[in-house]
């Protein structure tokens, strides 16, 4: 990796994937020959270092001063150009079969060539304008940060004495009224969801309720979905709910003659048709029943119902914004360092009383270093204002605390909803696909380094777990507004598109996430943009390749996933840039020869794929292939010579076919196999050698492992080879999982059962019929 440099700014950890890329140079004239000579690589490499010892004075110079935006934008522009055409340029010369005695040097080639002088003379002229914009180099020094193991527990409940009494008091009177709404009313960041989560889970309080109910609505307020979550939160029978009408008829059924507590966390609507529509089967509660809505709107909870008492909560004082920021910094009570304690509460004093804020940046304070404290302190971001929310100066102290690698990430999420929950697996195979996750250490998988850098951003609070569930994480709405703000033109949400704008020239990652106003506009937006070519993410834009006059034009397209898809066309096979294509419960029945083209190809799922039977017949030259998820798919056999793809993270399943280049031994080479794995078509292994060639023992990654036989009374089996075959697939002794379906063997090897499998947490055997 290119060490040149190690600043904390955003920009840093781009320049040096491309400073990565230009590494390589014998690559790189192994495609183009001598026209890409050493003299223009080690401009490029000058100017994109002389340009990247100015990018941390104007980060944060960019706040207040226009001009310098824009001269990162432009170098922010400059550097996606840079790296699509040395991305292009290591993809050719891995996948070209030239010599050095007899390269090929083409017109394409030749436009290549220019288009990287073209960039070495723009990030030159960008470095030249340094003195007119009064950028300089400033200390780089990178930010130190040991990941505590307490960040997600959650702490007290700070100075809210007084609000916790006067909502009991409203919750009381309100054992007179048939139905009441309760408004927590406030400015984001202002503790308004802590306070309802405390009234929630009070036993004490909650006592006498029959049904209660958490649900967070956000912006989008469907009230579709807001009622089936409802009556998923209060009912175990959510089948046949497939119309409004059947939704509310069991909502009603399930709150009639009960009395209930149903919270509405993030509320914005203020729709009256809409409400008188969503409360029409809370009629039928007892007295005292309550909805207690938290909103930042003061006329939200009386177009909600007449019979309605807000509270409007206030920021902390100084003294408990300090207990908050000590709390979370675990800072000690009795005995702390006196000059410690004086910078804390200086930080905590700059918080404006919104614990939120107190709580990010305690949180990022858990090294009791002055130096570090006083840093944060002095930080010239305290100075910026913004009128789209008072907590953004704290928060972008806590995100310039960040590495370069880290912001990166942080900004990746503003192409997601709000309140969206984010699948920490998933998430961490697009920062893989976008490039943003980078080996540091020898022996390290990207897939390693991507769940460091999650927890690392758990640890400091941009993410927080979901109640009881550890692959589903959520962002907090100001942290995503703070996302969106430093994603700036290069990301953008469709449906978060005004009525007559377009897509703007610099936009490099798109996303589209219904319900949206707007998608009959997808095709405007694409259509009216003359850079097609530049798009690097397309999120679940459905109708992305249905413009035939455009389809051809995304070449450089990393990130590609769809909601609904019937025929995935050829020319995706051109997007050889390509690293993460996800057809997750589409209809497509075939996937295009073209697609093996895809040498960089990383992540491809499958999932729920029904009507696909067949994999393309050249799947072994996907040679970079990680993740492979072919879960609920009806594939008849898999494609030869799967045992090339020796980086495959995951298989997810694996059907055994009768030749010998897609039999089981396929598996043996795969060793570096991790989480659940699926067998199926077991009855198609004819000798032991084969089973015993898959070396299912040496997979001890696979947690989880499924073995099938396919059903069939005509099937007349020798149970010894059975047993035998069984005997052979014996996995290793830390698996957690075991599931054995249609076994037709009359006996269980000796290793099913044994002692040694003290991991073991579950064991099925379905169909085992002899």
């Amino acid at each position: 990796m290119a060490g040149v440099l190690v600043g904390g700014a955003f920009l840093s950890g781009f320049i040096n994937v491309v400073l990565d890329r230009l590494i390589s140079v014998d690559a790189v004239n192994l495609v183009v020959g001598k026209k890409l000579s050493p003299d223009l690589v080690e401009r490029l490499k000058n100017a994109l270092t002389d340009a990247g010892t100015l990018v941390d004075d104007a980060e944060l110079k960019q706040l207040d001063n226009h001009d310098v935006k824009d001269w990162l934008n432009c170098l922010r522009d400059a550097l996606y150009t840079a790296d699509d055409l040395l991305d292009r340029v290591y993809t050719k010369a891995a996948t070209k079969k030239v010599t050095l005695l007899g390269r090929i040097f083409n017109s394409e080639d030749r436009k290549m060539v220019n288009k990287i002088k073209r960039v070495v003379r723009r990030i030159e002229d960008l470095e030249k304008r340094k003195g007119k914009l009064g950028l300089e180099k400033i200390s780089t020094a990178s930010f130190s940060w040991k990941t505590p193991s307490t960040s997600l527990v959650r702490g007290n409940v700070y100075g809210r004495e007084d609000d916790q009494k006067a909502l009991i008091k409203m919750l009381d009177d309100n054992n007179e009224h048939h139905l009441s709404v309760i408004s927590i009313v406030g400015m984001g960041g202002v503790g308004k969801t802590t306070l309802a989560q405390w009234m929630y889970n009070n036993a004490e309080l909650m006592d006498g309720f029959d049904r209660k109910a958490w649900v967070c609505v956000s912006e989008n307020f469907n009230i579709v979905e807001t009622t089936k979550n409802i009556v998923r939160e209060i009912s175990t029978n959510t089948q046949d709910l497939d119309s409004f009408n059947s939704i509310q008829d069991a909502l009603k059924k399930g709150l009639s003659k009960k009395k209930f507590f149903i919270v509405l966390d993030d509320v914005w609507s203020n729709d009256h048709h809409q409400w008188k529509d969503f409360l029409a089967p809370f009629q039928y509660g007892v007295k005292g029943s309550t909805i207690l809505l938290t909103t930042r709107k003061e006329d939200v909870g009386s177009v909600v119902q007449t019979n309605y008492h807000p509270h409007y909560l206030i920021p902390l004082s100084e003294d408990y914004c300090w207990s908050v920021f000590a709390a979370n910094a675990s800072f000690p009570e009795p005995n702390g360092s006196p000059t410690l304690e004086g910078i804390g509460r200086s930080i905590a004093r700059k918080c404006d009383g919104l614990p939120l804020a107190a709580e990010t940046l305690g949180c990022l304070c858990r090294r009791h270093v002055a130096e570090e404290w006083e840093k944060i302190l002095r930080s010239d971001i305290w100075g910026f204002s913004t009128n789209d929310s008072k907590i953004l100066p704290a928060l972008l102290v806590s995100y310039h605390q960040l590495p370069s690698y880290l912001k990166r990430c942080v900004v990746y999420c503003s192409l997601f909803p709000k309140d969206y929950h984010f699948n920490k697996g998933e998430l961490i195979l697009l920062w893989m696909a976008e490039d943003l996750l980078r080996i540091r250490k020898r022996g390290e998988s990207l897939e390693e380094v991507g769940c460091k850098c999650f927890e690392e951003l758990v640890s400091r609070l941009f993410f927080k777990k979901l109640q009881d569930d550890d692959e589903y994480f959520v962002m907090h709405d100001l942290l995503h507004d703070l996302a969106i703000f430093l994603a700036g033109d290069f990301y953008c949400r469709i449906e978060e598109l005004g009525e007559q704008e377009e897509k703007k020239v610099l936009t490099r990652h798109f996303s589209y996430f219904p319900p949206g106003r707007l998608h009959h506009r997808i095709s405007k937006v694409f259509n009216s943009n003359a850079k097609l070519e530049s798009l690097r993410t397309s999120l679940y834009i459905d109708d992305l390749f249905s413009m035939e006059s455009v389809a051809s034009k995304f070449i450089c397209l990393r990130v590609l996933s769809f909601h609904k898809l019937d025929i995935l066309p050829d020319s995706t096979g051109e997007s050889i840039h390509l690293r993460y294509l996800n057809l997750s419960w589409t209809d497509i029945n075939r996937l295009p020869e073209s697609l093996c083209n895809l040498y960089n190809l990383q992540t491809l799922i499958l999932y729920r794929c029904t009507k696909l039977t067949m994999l393309p017949i050249n799947m072994h030259n996907f040679v970079n292939l990680r993740h492979l998820d072919l879960r609920k798919t009806c594939l008849e056999e898999m494609p030869g010579g799967i045992s090339k793809l020796k980086h495959l993270h995951t298989l997810s399943s694996f059907v055994v076919g009768k030749d010998e280049d897609n039999g089981i031994k396929e598996l043996g080479g795969l060793s570096n196999l991790h989480g659940s794995l699926e067998l199926k078509k077991l009855e198609n292994i004819v000798n032991v050698k084969e089973a015993e060639n898959a070396r299912m023992t040496n997979k001890n990654l696979i947690n989880k492992l499924y073995l099938k036989w396919s059903s069939g009374d005509d099937m007349v089996p020798n149970t010894k080879v059975e047993r035998d075959i069984l005997d052979s697939l014996e996995p290793h002794n830390n698996l957690k999982e075991l599931r054995i379906k249609g076994y037709k063997g009359t006996i269980y090897p000796d290793w099913l059962g044994h002692c040694a499998y003290n991991n073991m947490i579950s064991v099925s055997l379905e169909s085992c019929n002899n």
